[in-house]
């Protein structure tokens, strides 16, 4: 994706003239719900569908999926597919439907520490195109706001789209009920995301801590045809700059009401000193700066030179170019990674162990190691233990799915609060 160059902020007189008033925040819906227009919604997004194919993967009746259809007809969320009708076929001819994926476009932003990601999806969680831009480390509200103008910026570059919602996933501590967020390696405190966002965009805000909105995107967007529901639990372990976990129980993402809980400072054995003022916290043992400047220590990587400071691309180059101090490096994160699944795995025991973020995708001869030192450390028979589907690209899909998970609930209700003038 493209990095483009961060506008500077309108003088404040300027920029009020232009946002629209603040809308409370819309907490995401990271479940899968019983809501019969969701399901039918949900078996859509998966290409054209006949009614009685719907019915059946669905459990609905045939009466009930036929008001659904037409009740999201009307609201313009699915369109019929004509062209797709059986030729020759005797009596009422059967027409397939499927989800709109022409009208509308979602946002999604993901802020990351020192990166933050713009998509646009459309409403069958497919990302249509993004773009990055570096993580303004200014104040809160002056970073909100360049995130927001950036936004905007890239979501009118997409005219011939109607924009229905906004999804914003970062870490920290999240209050989706009201959309703010403490974000202490930032610096934010009480951060006012969807205020900001929505006085921006002019649409609906969701709100989400990121490690569980990845989560949800395993849980929505990663289905089978005729696979509605996923039993049991799984886990989810995130890694890159920062650290996390999340639990999905029963198709539904656990979200405690005060916030997710926290493994960055879980002890690794690591003698890599933390902020905390501890040594081998996870965080600091794994994180893509800390791993950056521990190779500039050991003379892998060049010191930093304005413009170009060292990425973590030129450590894994470095490795496959066979330095062997590179590989111990990333070795060695690949085996505190390995061992601290397997002891979250081992506290909740889940069905399922799905690991996401670069740290884990990034450099392809690490996941063995994780592999093979999750498996040596767990003291619970085998797990099912998988990489996220999405890859390198976990953030973008955690912010697409923080943006249309509530048409996923309960579209109807999502479409009319999307086109609803805001007061």
């Amino acid at each position: 994706m493209s990095s483009p160059i961060l506008e500077r902020p309108h003088s404040s007189a300027s920029a009020t003239a232009r946002l629209a008033p603040a809308r409370p925040a819309v907490p995401p819906e990271l479940r899968v719900t019983d809501n019969p227009a969701a399901a039918v919604l949900r078996t859509a997004t998966r290409g054209p569908v006949f009614r009685d194919v719907a019915a059946q993967a669905t459990g609905l009746s045939i009466a009930t999926v036929n008001r659904q259809v037409s009740a999201l007809l009307s609201a313009g969320l699915l369109r019929e597919r004509a062209d797709l009708t059986a030729s020759g076929a005797v009596g009422r001819p059967r027409v397939p439907f499927e989800v709109d994926t022409d009208s509308y476009v979602t946002l999604g932003v993901h802020i990351g520490f020192t990166v933050t990601r713009i998509v646009a999806a459309d409403l069958s969680g497919r990302i249509l195109g993004g773009l990055e831009i570096a993580t303004p480390q200014t104040g809160q509200d002056a970073a909100l706001t360049i995130v927001a103008r950036s936004a905007k910026a890239f979501l009118d570059r997409l005219p011939r789209r109607r924009p229905l919602w906004t999804g914003v996933a970062l870490a920290g501590r999240v209050d989706p009920a009201a959309g703010v967020v403490d974000h202490p390696r930032l610096g934010w405190q009480a951060a006012p995301v969807a205020a900001v966002f929505s006085s921006v965009l002019d649409l609906p805000v969701s709100v989400s801590a990121h490690v569980e909105a990845m989560a949800a995107a395993e849980l929505l967007l990663t289905r089978e045809p005729g696979e509605e529901t996923r039993p049991g639990s799984s886990l989810f372990v995130y890694a890159r700059e920062t650290a996390g976990v999340a639990v999905t129980l029963h198709d539904r993402v656990h979200t405690p009401a005060n916030g997710p809980g926290s493994i960055a400072h879980l002890p690794t054995g690591s003698e890599v000193e933390c902020t905390c003022g501890r040594r081998g916290c996870l965080e600091a043992a794994i994180g893509e700066r800390a791993l950056l400047e521990r190779a500039v220590r050991k003379g892998v990587l060049p010191k930093p030179e304005a413009p170009r400071r060292p990425a973590v691309t030129d450590l894994y180059r470095a490795a496959d170019s066979g330095n062997a101090a590179a590989r111990e490096l990333l070795i060695e994160r690949a085996e505190i990674l390995g061992r601290t699944a397997a002891l979250v795995r081992d506290m909740f025991n889940p069905d399922r162990v799905v690991l996401g973020g670069q740290a884990f995708t990034g450099w392809r001869p690490g996941m063995e190691r994780v592999a093979k030192a999750f498996a040596e450390s767990t003291t619970l028979p085998a797990a099912d233990l998988r990489i996220s589907r999405f890859g390198g690209r976990v953030q973008e899909f955690a912010a697409a799915v923080t943006s249309v998970s509530v048409f996923y609930a309960d579209p109807l209700s999502a479409m009319r609060r999307a086109t609803r003038t805001a007061r």
